[in-house]
Order: structure tokens, then C-alpha cells, then sequence
């Protein structure tokens, strides 16, 4: 019975096609019509529609099988999606989008489970690039294997031949070898850095480990890549987007890599819309670089610039009122002093720029909300969307500021099930009630936008919605959840990687929902995440992915 209903459906549709066809109307005829879908607008005025119809860039129409038809022309393509799911283009809105890329062709770490594997993996991949080039990358966990921190000497003897930089996944701890230190010119004797640490041995010794800013005493030293190669990580890395949905990225790492970025799109080469950052410290630039040329287009644009308050809880550097429960003589610190950031959030917002800092233990996210009240208070009313990145670890009585000063939480739900498995013996069974808090920002009216923080997680946005609603952590040891009651809806989970996500980079006019007007950035997916049981979102697979119109992915070809 449900085939022949759904035949006669068909049938229905294409006679009114055809009728359509020949009718000499002045209803604009559409490039590409998607019909036979169920499609999740993201537009609370009409939720669910079941066709679409596109011209050029821009979506016609959305609603049903038969209204569709007075959008088809001689030269419609017609694309019958055999009901499944669609969704606007998932935008991800925190991404370090060169590294990302770059990454991809590095060792891979992140899922080495033993100091063993740890080693042969960097042992193997040395053996297949060039004496003298630098190893990066890498991503390593050493939750993976209980907690025992890598040294140099665990590397040193099988990377001889190459300076070795490798960076823990969260981003805040990176292990160079003896080569590289070398290099860099880091001995024993080297002084201690403001907002990082030099990791010694009890001896004294340097061990290799370099947290936050004390990285920075390597990288001056690391081969720069030539544009060649920039271009190369950028398109795998759009590639590797496409392939999970993604249409749009904010790139909080963007202002070395701009000139690139900008030639690429030169080429119309882009196959995902760009939001690029600048540094906080660098925004009288980013005003010079938009006076002169503009804030760019719908592909490519600037605006956004990033600061950071701590670390990561990870590496011990997130910034907490109380001391790690593990370890009591450690707070975390401060990356950069808070005064110094308030000097250039008002600066920068002052010209008009958004900013968004990552803050990440509570008493960073506690010390951002009080710098960002008191800028807005100095400088006045006016839409500034003010972010805080990652804000993992909320003070109960902040949720409620958010709101209050729409400063936008940008958080990253794949981190909530990484974390999870470890997170509670750093901090305790009473902060992590208040870790990922994803409901109790909704319910505190905060408009959340989702993101993945790649490389750090994988741009994944469906790992995303089932983290966002399941908080399975990724060792299966909390089924029903961890921190169970901070579980949002599917539906919550996708317009913070939708509507919000737009709204978040001051884009919600253009994108975000699939409605009349819009730019046709969308997913086609193989179930419907509305129906589908939980456990199984990150199952499903992207079938297509759409820009501007056009086919970006299509699974049936990989």
C-alpha cells in the first residue's frame, strides 16, 4: 500500500512537471529541483517541507511535491531524493582549517592506545618523509594510555634524521625532540615563558613538553610551508568538509593564511564558505585590511578576531576558581593577563569587530563575561555578538549571563564525549556538573553554536549531534550518558550547527535555514535524525553535499 501511494505521488508530481513545462508563465524556472525529501528547514515557520527548488545560488522555493512544479522548466534538473533526509549545510563553527588540512597528511596519533603504538607510528612515518623534514601533527592522547606524559627520550632515538614538533589534540601541549630543540635553540637553561610552561624532569632536565605559550619557543624554528603546499592543505581540507556535510567554516587561525585563501577563491576554487580570524592582538589590521579592500563576500570573508584567556583541561592549563582535584597546587593560569585583553576587546570592538575568545575553566569564562559587560557598558549599545569558544567548564551563577549579554557560547560537543572519559578525576564530581552544559545554556535562553575545533576533533557534524544528544563518551563506559541531564534535542543539536552557527558570524540572513532567498547549501543524508534512534546518528552517512547550488560531495563516487 505505501509503494502504490507513493507511485501515484510520483506520478502526480511529474504530470504537474510536465503540465508546468508547458504553461508560458513568469514564474522564474529553477536550475535543480529536489523533490520526493523530507526536508528539516531549520525555519520555524515551516519546518518540514518535502521539495526544493534552486536557481543559480539561491533557493526559489520550499514546500511541497505539487507547488514545487510551477518552478520546472525545459532545462530543470530534477533530482528524486527517495525520501531521505535533508538539512541546511552544517556549518562548523570553530575549525583551525590549514592545520586541519595539513594534519591529514601527517602521523596520526589520536588513536594510539599504548606509548608502544605511540612510538612505531612516528618511527614508521619518519621512514617515508625526507632527512631534515619536520614531523608535526600528530595529535597525540596520553589518556589513551593512563596518563604518562611522552618525553623526548621516548622519540629521540628513532627520529635522529628529523626535528620532531607534535602536538597533543587539544592543542596546548606539544612534545619536541632533540632535534628540535636544538634547533630552537632550547636547553636546560632556557627561562621559564609568561602564560606557558617549560615541562622539566625533577633533575631539572627539559623533557620536551611544551605547554601553550611556551610552544612558541619552537615554532619561529619549524620550515614554513611554501604556498604550493598551503594550497594543497587547504583543498584536502575542503574536501575532507564536504565529505561530512560541511559547507561553512569559521577559521579562527586564518590571518597568515589570508593571501592564500584569497587566490584560491581567485580561481573560484573554494568549495566552502569561509569566515576567517584574525588574532586579537592583530585587529588595527584587520580594520587596516577591511578599509582597504573590504570585508569580502559570501565565500570569503573577514571580520572575527581571536584572543585566548587559558589553556585546556587537558594539559592542565585551563584556568580554575578551585585547584585541580588531581593535582592541589595547580589552578590552571591565565594565557594572556585579563587586563590585557580588555584593552584590546575594547579596542577592537570599538572598530567594529567581533570578537570571540577561547575561555575554557571557570574562572576564565567568569573573567571574559566581566570584561565583555564592561566593554559593552564603555562603549555602548550595539549588535556586537560578543563569543566565548569552547566555554566548557561554567560557574552555575554565569549560564544566565550569557544571555543577558548575548555572548554567544561556541562549543564543540565531540569534545563532551572525549573528555568524559577522563574529566572527573581532574576536576571532580561537583564541577563536571556544569562541564559542556549544553542544556542548561539553552535553558538559560543562550543562543549555542556548535562547532569541532578541527584539528583538535574531527569535523564531523553528525559525531556532533550524537554527542550533543547521547554524551556516550567514546570508551562506551556511560551508556546512558555522561552527565546525562546536559542531553539536548536532535533538533537543538542541528540548529546550533545551522541557524545559530549563521547567526554566530552575522550570516543568518543568507544561510543557515532552507527557505526562500537563501543561499542552496545543503545535506543529503540516509536517514532522518529526527526518528532515527540516538545511538545510531553517528552511523548515518552524507550522501551529498551542495554549494551554492552546486554537488561538492557525493558518496557514491568515494
Amino acid at each position: 500500500m505505501r509503494l502504490l501511494d507513493r507511485a501515484t505521488r510520483l506520478f502526480t508530481f511529474f504530470m504537474l512537471a510536465l503540465i508546468s513545462i508547458s504553461c508560458q508563465d513568469e514564474v522564474q524556472k529553477a536550475d535543480l529541483v529536489i523533490t520526493n525529501a523530507t526536508i528539516w528547514t531549520g525555519n520555524d515557520n515551516q519546518p518540514i517541507a518535502e521539495s526544493m527548488a534552486i536557481s543559480g545560488d539561491t533557493i526559489l522555493f520550499v514546500g511541497s511535491h505539487e507547488d514545487v512544479s510551477k518552478f520546472i522548466g525545459e532545462n530543470t534538473k530534477i533530482k528524486d531524493a527517495n525520501g531521505k533526509f535533508v538539512t541546511p549545510g552544517f556549518i562548523d563553527s570553530h575549525v583551525h582549517l590549514l592545520t586541519g588540512g595539513f594534519n591529514l597528511n601527517s602521523v596520526q596519533l589520536r588513536d594510539a592506545k599504548t606509548p608502544e603504538a605511540f612510538i612505531k607510528r612516528i618511527e614508521a612515518f619518519a621512514k617515508t618523509v625526507p632527512k631534515g623534514s619536520w614531523i608535526l601533527g600528530g595529535d597525540w592522547d596520553h589518556e589513551n594510555w593512563g596518563g604518562e606524559l611522552p618525553t623526548k627520550e621516548w622519540i629521540d632515538d628513532i627520529t635522529k634524521d628529523h626535528p620532531v614538533f607534535i602536538t597533543r589534540l587539544d592543542g596546548h601541549m606539544s612534545l619536541a625532540n632533540s632535534v628540535a630543540l636544538e634547533l630552537a635553540g632550547v636547553t636546560n637553561k632556557t627561562l621559564d615563558v609568561e602564560g606557558g610552561d617549560i615541562v622539566r624532569a625533577e633533575n631539572g632536565d627539559v623533557t620536551g613538553l611544551l605547554k601553550d605559550n611556551a610552544a612558541n619557543l619552537v615554532w619561529p624554528s619549524v620550515t614554513e610551508p611554501t604556498e604550493e603546499e598551503y594550497e594543497k592543505a587547504l583543498q584536502a581540507a575542503m574536501t575532507y568538509l564536504a565529505s561530512n556535510g560541511v559547507t561553512s567554516v569559521h577559521h579562527m587561525s586564518a590571518a597568515g593564511h589570508y593571501n592564500v585563501l584569497k587566490k584560491v577563491k581567485a580561481k573560484n576554487e573554494l568549495i566552502t564558505r569561509i569566515y576567517a580570524m584574525y588574532p586579537l592582538t592583530d585587529w588595527n589590521r584587520l580594520k587596516s585590511e577591511i578599509d582597504a579592500n573590504g570585508a569580502g563576500d559570501n565565500w570569503l570573508k573577514v571580520g572575527g578576531l581571536k584572543g585566548f584567556v587559558d589553556g585546556s583541561l587537558g594539559s592542565h592549563t585551563a584556568a580554575f576558581f578551585e585547584p585541580y582535584t588531581d593535582n592541589p597546587s595547580d589552578n590552571g593560569f591565565f594565557v594572556m593577563p585579563i587586563d590585557t585583553i580588555y584593552k584590546h576587546v575594547k579596542a577592537a570592538d570599538k572598530a567594529e569587530l567581533q570578537v570571540m575568545i577561547h575561555a575554557i575553566g571557570d574562572k576564565a569564562i567568569n573573567n571574559l563575561l566581566n570584561t565583555f559587560e564592561t566593554v559593552q557598558e564603555e562603549n555602548g549599545e550595539r549588535d556586537r555578538r560578543f563569543r566565548i569558544e569552547h566555554a566548557q567548564h561554567i560557574s552555575p551563577d554565569d549560564f544566565k549571563r550569557f544571555s543577558e549579554l548575548n555572548v554567544i557560547p561556541s562549543m564543540q560537543p565531540y569534545h563532551a564525549i572525549d573528555d568524559g572519559r577522563w574529566a572527573e578525576k581532574l576536576i571532580g564530581a561537583e564541577r563536571i556538573k556544569t562541564t559542556y552544559a549544553f542544556k542548561s545554556l539553552l535553558d538559560a535562553e543562550a543562543k549555542l553554536a556548535f562547532g569541532s575545533d578541527w584539528f583538535v576533533a574531527p569535523p564531523t557534524p553528525l559525531m556532533g549531534i550524537y554527542a550533543a544528544v547521547t554524551r556516550r563518551t567514546l570508551d562506551d563506559k556511560n551508556p546512558e550518558g555522561w552527565v546525562a541531564e546536559q542531553k539536548i534535542t536532535v533538533e537543538q543539536a542541528l540548529t546550533a550547527y545551522t541557524k545559530n552557527a549563521a547567526y554566530s558570524s552575522f550570516e543568518e540572513n543568507i544561510k543557515g535555514t532552507l527557505e526562500s532567498g537563501k543561499l542552496a547549501d545543503f545535506v543529503i543524508i540516509n536517514g532522518d535524525l529526527t526518528t532515527v534512534n540516538p545511538n545510531n546518528i553517528k552511523d548515518l552517512k552524507i550522501l551529498e553535499t551542495y554549494v551554492g547550488g552546486k554537488k561538492v560531495y557525493d558518496y557514491s563516487n568515494n
